[in-house]
């Protein structure tokens, strides 16, 4: 959706290693599917918003190139639309493992343990927003409690809403927090007035 310009959008996928062939391959699947073109003929990706946006995005890739990580698509771009493009094996190492591309690109970084996947998400300067999946609830809330992030969607993508739960990040994502209780907390401040009454007295008429 908006071709990754989305303060939600996916910007990188942890897997454990003994499923993420699995993933990349249904993945690759649905990659395969996406129309690209212009906006007024309804393609799924579009160009981004600017020419730097498309030269950034293309610095990560081609540092992801250097550092060999797998391309399940050949990558190409053609001004300000670049095609979609799923990247397996990133490493750490790899700029887009940590800077956000904000276009069509998905790294996929795959990980041996849980804790891993936490000590990666953690070390990151962003927070807003992160995604588990697993059959095992109580391991889902042990990860979600450890995660330094606003929300964490549990077997779901990342979404807005509904608009009573807070909407907030944490370290670079922003300060705050969005929805409509908690908005109205940001934008007022609370005053006490206090009524001091005499002594109550039973001789009192």
């Amino acid at each position: 959706m908006f071709s990754g310009q989305r303060c939600t959008a996916v910007k990188v996928v942890l897997v454990m290693e003994k499923v993420a062939s699995s993933l990349v391959k249904k993945v690759n699947e649905k990659v395969a599917k996406l129309t690209v073109g212009p906006p007024e003929d309804d393609c799924d990706i579009t160009p981004v918003v600017t020419e730097s946006s498309a030269n950034f995005i293309e610095g990560l890739v081609l540092d992801a190139k250097e550092k060999k990580a797998t391309f399940c698509q050949e990558y190409k771009r053609k001004g300000n639309l670049i095609w979609p493009l799923l990247l397996d094996n990133v490493r750490p190492d790899m700029r887009i493992a940590w800077e956000e591309p904000f276009g069509p690109v998905l790294p996929v970084i795959r990980i041996n343990s849980v804790e891993e996947g936490i000590h990666h998400c953690n070390a990151s300067d962003f927070g807003l927003q992160g995604c588990v999946f697993t059959s095992d609830i109580n391991k889902a809330i042990m990860i979600s409690d450890a995660m330094e992030t606003g929300t964490v969607q549990i077997n779901s993508a990342p979404a807005r809403g509904p608009d009573h739960f807070p909407f907030q990040g944490i370290k670079d994502s922003g300060i705050g927090s969005q929805g409509i209780t908690n908005s109205i907390h940001m934008m007022t401040k609370v005053k006490t007035t206090v009524i001091n009454l005499p002594a109550p007295s039973y001789t009192m008429g």
